[in-house]
């Protein structure tokens, strides 16, 4: 069946939100491709997410960790790919804060692992090879009032989390000078969608506002992130794996700024007409804290690049893309008490441990 299939790609991080709807986009498009899902299944893999497509035929997992340069290795003797696409990675700042060498050790050292690994896979033929790294547009720093992020802003990380992004873009750069790599870099701005752990701010505010509990805001509300549909985003990859230049950087965005207290008014309009609660019922919920360390005001990214060289533009307004994924959380219940109880890391002993 390997020699059957067009094309072997390794998707690292499959298991997590971006990556298991990048792995499903192609595994569904594309079924001449053997697809391999590489993920550590630490807390925030759940094969739950891929339940619809883990049966396909070009679709295999592969329980291995990038900071393990074996199991790399492994991995790539026996799939022998030609494309990896890398979104493995540490990506929560709050944790980065309390815990910065795990995301060194993630995003930096895991991500070296992975270029030293297709340097030396691929060192005798790099055609028709990609090294596909995803990166965040938090490397770039915070904003003033006005102002966009462009694939040629200087770099200024304020985080751990950021810092750590910043070293691997680095790193990742490098190797494609240095020695030849076929590389290329995106920089993405916020996602949200289906099968987001709820520790980032729109999961996290849906499911505190069906279970009523508050709805906690850093500081005075008024930072601003510029959003991007995850299914939008998928489609973006899969356009950068396909027609994007090597060595090039493409920034991806929503097109779509929101200050956090304007985002948090919207959701919870849109939940009291989901649940049937009376208008303001939600809004009653928020609540003000203590704003975190370092924390950028504002970021917004210039999209110009690869939608006039790609062609890629976001398919959903903020507002649909909501409204859908509220939708989703509602009707997939279980997947949320799954998640927030830990149920869900059962499911790989049941699935694959037979």
């Amino acid at each position: 069946m390997y020699q059957q299939m067009s094309r072997s790609i390794v998707i690292t991080g499959g298991a997590g939100f971006i990556g298991s709807h990048v792995v499903r986009l192609f595994v569904t498009k594309y079924p001449d491709y053997k697809i391999i899902n590489l993920d550590a299944l630490t807390y925030a893999g759940n094969l739950e997410n891929l339940r619809d497509i883990e049966r396909s035929s070009n679709y295999f997992f592969e329980k291995a960790n990038i900071l393990n340069p074996d199991d790399i290795d492994r991995v790539f003797l026996t799939y022998q790919p030609d494309g990896i696409i890398h979104l493995a990675a540490e990506s929560h700042v709050d944790r980065s804060i309390l815990s910065p060498l795990d995301f060194v050790y993630t995003n930096v050292i895991g991500t070296v692992n992975l270029l030293n690994a297709a340097r030396q896979h691929w060192k005798n033929d790099v055609k028709e090879k990609r090294f596909y790294h995803i990166s965040t547009d938090e490397v770039y720093g915070a904003l003033g009032e006005t102002g966009f992020f462009t694939e040629t802003t200087a770099y200024a990380p304020n985080s751990p989390y950021s810092a750590s992004k910043a070293s691997s873009d680095h790193f990742v750069r490098a190797y494609g000078e240095t020695y030849h790599l076929p590389v290329i870099i995106t920089n993405c701005s916020n996602n949200y969608g289906p099968n987001h752990f709820p520790e980032k701010l729109i999961p996290l505010f849906i499911n505190n506002i069906m279970n009523q509990k508050p709805l906690p805001v850093y500081g005075d509300g008024l930072y601003t992130r510029d959003w991007l549909f995850v299914k939008d985003h998928a489609a973006a990859i899969d356009l950068v794996f396909h027609k994007g230049k090597d060595h090039e950087t493409y920034n991806i965005g929503g097109f779509n700024e929101w200050k956090n207290i304007d985002l948090v008014k919207l959701l919870c309009k849109l939940m009291d007409e989901k649940l049937g609660h009376a208008p303001g019922t939600s809004e009653k919920l928020i609540t003000y804290v203590k704003d975190r360390p370092g924390h950028d005001r504002r970021y917004a990214i210039d999209a110009t690049k690869i939608s006039k060289e790609l062609g890629w533009k976001p398919s959903v307004t903020f507002e649909q893309g909501l409204s859908q994924t509220i939708d989703w959380y509602l009707q997939n219940t279980e997947w949320l008490k799954h998640v927030t109880s830990g149920e869900y890391q059962q499911y790989y002993e049941l699935q694959y441990s037979k």
